[in-house]
């Protein structure tokens, strides 16, 4: 009885991890043409998307993903890379906003305050892809993020008929944050999902026209 269970156990365990590595597989070589890492490259877009997180880890220290995604929007706004930002988060609670925290230090780092808009809906990065063209009128732009987080949102991106490309911000170590990369693996998975099965974002709105 114990070996049958043992066997049913191995057998259930090889399938989720075949399923795991073909995401993983499909989703990186299909979306890596797609991926600029030197800005001297990059075509230009109106609109530059920017994937929000918290500006502070658990410990209070600086979240390095943060610093570096701003880094890189502030590179491609000053190249003329991008003429307008948009910066899309979590705005959960009165005490948690990813979308005004972005966006106040975006201004600060030199951005003009109307060059920047906010999406205070982006609590996924399905509902940030979708929403940019669904809300902001948006059916081509940059995104920017990580590497490893541009796979999947491009994959989104291009699953819902959007023209997306996208610009790597500086990455961070795997060692420094290993509960980021397992959370990335599990989300590709759960991106399948939400593509076969049609997932929409939590929140509609009224349309908002950048640049208009």
């Amino acid at each position: 009885m114990k070996k049958t269970f043992l066997k049913i156990f191995l057998i259930l365990l090889f399938h989720i991890f075949a399923v795991i590595i073909g995401i993983e597989i499909i989703t990186t070589q299909s979306t890596q043409k797609y991926i600029y890492t030197s800005v001297e490259n990059l075509p230009h877009n109106k609109v530059g998307v920017v994937l929000g997180t918290s500006k502070y880890i658990a410990d209070g220290r600086r979240n390095l993903f943060y610093v570096y995604r701003l880094d890189a929007v502030k590179e491609l706004y000053d190249t003329g890379k991008i003429d307008f930002v948009l910066v899309s988060g979590d705005n959960g609670t009165v005490e948690y906003n990813e979308t005004d925290t972005m966006k106040t230090d975006l201004i600060a780092m030199g951005i003009p305050e109307e060059k920047i808009y906010g999406d205070y809906a982006g609590f996924r990065t399905l509902d940030s892809i979708v929403r940019a063209k669904e809300i902001f009128g948006q059916s081509q732009y940059t995104i920017v993020t990580q590497e490893f987080h541009l796979e999947r949102a491009l994959f989104l991106a291009h699953s819902e008929g959007i023209n997306a490309i996208g610009y790597g911000a500086k990455d961070v170590p795997v060692k420094l944050a290993p509960r980021v990369w397992v959370r990335e693996r599990l989300a590709r998975v759960k991106m399948m999902f939400d593509i076969v099965f049609g997932v929409e974002p939590r929140f509609g709105g009224e349309r908002i026209d950048i640049g208009d």
